[in-house]
Formats: C-alpha cells, sequence, structure tokens
C-alpha cells in the first residue's frame, strides 16, 4: 500500500506536459514571465504547497479534522472527537511568510517562516522552490506521567524544501524532503530525527474546484510503531476571499511533525477522518 501510493504520486515527475494557454481566471503568466496559481491554497492537503501570502496581508486559517468515521453513530461519524488548529499566516513580503498557530492536538503551539527560494518561469527555470520551517512546543504532556520532563522535551522542529512545478492550465505537483526532529518520542525504537518525502498534486476541475491529495512516505519510522504514513485526498473550493479545503485523510495531526510522525488511521479498514481547511485574507 505504502510503495503503490508512493508510485502514483510521483509518477507525474516522470514527465512534463507541453504549458497551455491561460484563462483571464486561473493565469500561468505574468509581465515578468513568471509561472503563477500552482496551488489556490497554501496547503495541499495537509503538506504546505510553495503558495505563500502577498506582502502586508494577514490571513487566518481555521482547520477542523474530526474523529475517525469508523465508529459511526457512536461518535456521531466524528463529530465528538474533532480537533482544531487556528492559523495566522503574515506576509512580511511577496517571498517571505511568518505563521503563528495554536493547535488543540496535544495543544501545540507553532512558529514557521516559510519563504521563496526560486520561481518557475515559462521558459526558464521549471520549478518554484520554497523552504519551510517551523518550531512547536507540545504542552500536552505531563509530568505526572513523565517525571524526568523536562521544557525542551516539549520542543520539535521541522525543515522542508517544497518543490513544486505548474505542467499546465490544471495540473501542479509538488515533492517536499522532509526533515523533523521530537525532543520527546513515545518509543525509544523511533530516532528523534526523522526524515520523510512528501509529494502532492492538484489538478483544478473548473474556475472554483480543484482535486487535491497528498502523501507522506516516512522514512526511518521505527519497526514497532503503530504509526502510519498520511495519505489524504480532498477538494479545493474558491470562493472570492475564502478557500475551503475539504478533505479525507489517516492524519488527526495538522501539523508537520504530527501527520508524518504520528498518523493513526488507517485507509484500509476505513479508519480515517474528515476535516476541512478555511482560509480567509484580511
Amino acid at each position: 500500500m505504502k510503495i503503490l501510493c508512493f508510485i502514483i504520486f510521483c509518477a507525474p515527475f516522470l514527465g512534463f506536459a507541453q504549458e497551455d494557454l491561460l484563462s483571464e481566471i486561473d493565469t500561468d503568466s505574468v509581465p515578468d514571465q513568471y509561472t503563477s496559481a500552482a496551488f489556490k491554497g497554501l496547503k495541499i492537503v495537509n503538506f504546505e504547497s510553495t503558495k505563500l501570502v502577498a506582502k502586508k496581508e494577514l490571513t487566518l486559517v481555521i482547520a477542523h479534522r474530526f474523529g475517525t468515521l469508523k465508529n459511526g453513530f457512536d461518535t456521531f461519524f466524528g463529530l465528538d472527537d474533532a480537533v482544531t488548529r487556528i492559523n495566522f499566516v503574515y506576509g512580511i513580503t511577496d517571498a517571505i511568510n511568518i505563521g503563528v498557530s495554536r493547535s488543540s492536538f496535544q495543544k501545540i503551539y507553532e512558529a514557521s517562516a516559510k519563504y521563496r527560494l526560486l520561481r518557475q518561469q515559462d521558459h526558464g527555470f521549471p520549478f518554484t522552490v520554497v523552504g519551510y520551517n517551523s518550531i512547536l512546543y507540545n504542552t500536552a504532556l505531563e509530568e505526572d506521567n513523565l517525571p524526568k520532563l523536562e521544557s525542551s522535551d516539549r520542543l520539535g522542529y521541522t525543515f522542508q524544501l517544497l518543490i513544486s512545478r505548474k505542467i499546465n492550465t490544471n495540473l501542479s505537483i509538488e515533492l517536499a524532503p522532509t526533515f523533523f526532529h521530537d525532543n520527546f518520542v513515545q518509543f525509544d525504537e523511533q530516532h528523534n530525527s526523522q526524515y520523510a518525502i512528501g509529494t502532492g498534486f492538484r489538478y483544478k476541475l473548473s474556475k472554483r474546484w480543484s482535486f487535491n491529495a497528498d502523501y507522506g512516505w516516512h522514512l526511518n519510522r521505527a519497526s514497532n510503531s503503530p504509526f502510519k504514513n498520511p495519505l489524504s485526498i480532498g477538494m479545493d473550493l474558491e470562493t472570492g476571499g475564502h478557500v475551503f479545503q475539504m478533505h479525507f485523510t489517516n492524519a488527526q495531526a495538522m501539523n508537520t511533525n504530527g501527520f508524518l510522525g504520528q498518523a493513526t488511521g488507517d485507509w484500509s479498514d476505513g479508519n480515517i477522518y474528515f476535516g476541512f481547511n478555511l482560509s480567509r485574507v484580511f
């Protein structure tokens, strides 16, 4: 299942289609010949996309992940076990964003920076390359259960290199080599420093709708770990100043360390979560 998902999502990288002419609504070309609008949301589903907030704009992203659908009416298909993440992202420049967030999953506070390094050109450089770094603080760890717990044990870090290409008007793809580190891990066999490769795509269905999916392949997960690789699929809806993302995923956590390192769901037995992201630009 893991290898199949990895092959499916990496397949678009094996060949690039010829660039298409664009509509006025969703343009590739701007006067300086840079390619734009590869992704409309700041995230594909779980993984960060190469989209950034514009200079001096503030974006609020409210994200929900309900509990597992597997329990049915017992938890009203996960409604009783929902978690929420509130994230503010500000554009210092068109190429540099900073963000702060709070998630009810493990009561995590997080600060992030996202910055564009290279940009796809219509007849030049073929990719957009964006860096993403974050630092989180897990306040849910309890000293009563972990008597040797220190404040530094609550910290986690992420570094990602986001590499995307808009192949044509409809299809955009992304590869995301990822390093993340948790000062506290639940299993002695699990290394604190962990590595993963994320991949995803957006396929435009109409002016307002697109189909999105992403997958994360954890490269050094402990053999006794119960956690899974995150696979997520969903739809984006653009409504003026909003981007509304609806999706299904096997990871309830919404920060990178969480969905890559602690995805508990399993698509094969229906243990998946419904969720959504709602973005508003101010």
